[in-house]
């Protein structure tokens, strides 16, 4: 069984543009620019509403397999999405320091982007798109 989220054709542009209320298209346009200079990739849309950077293949011991983007965001109505930032050893100090947010099994959530310290944001980015340990051989 493969990966539902897939990388798609569809324009980030485009997906940005039509994102509401006002405040969360401005929000993702700005995490746009914030990611791609922190990893300088493209970003790619994977699945409908995910804005990617980067990817990489997964194979878990149950035999489920396959590609994720390294680092992303959904600038989704109630809270953005945040990730690949939280699954460092590096991580917990971080996020301690980023500013109001929750942490689901993958990602962060965060109510306002203003309330975060884009430095350690970035610092978490860099991190999450470098990680030794998403290219080991499965």
């Amino acid at each position: 069984m493969s990966n539902k989220t897939q990388p798609s054709d569809a324009s980030v542009e485009e997906f940005l543009a039509s994102v509401e209320p006002e405040r969360r298209r401005l929000e993702g346009e700005r995490l746009l620019h914030l990611m791609t200079e922190v990893t300088g990739d493209t970003a790619v849309m994977w699945g409908p509403s995910m804005v990617g950077f980067g990817s990489y293949h997964y194979r878990y011991a149950t035999g489920r397999e396959g590609d994720m983007f390294k680092v992303g965001f959904s600038p989704r109505k109630a809270q953005l999405s945040l990730y690949g930032l939280k699954d460092d050893s590096r991580a917990d100090a971080l996020l301690a320091q980023l500013g109001p947010h929750t942490t689901g099994a993958g990602c962060v959530y965060v109510k306002k982007l203003d309330d975060l310290d884009e430095g350690v944001l970035r610092h978490l980015v860099t991190i999450g798109y470098s990680r030794a340990d998403l290219y080991e051989a499965s």
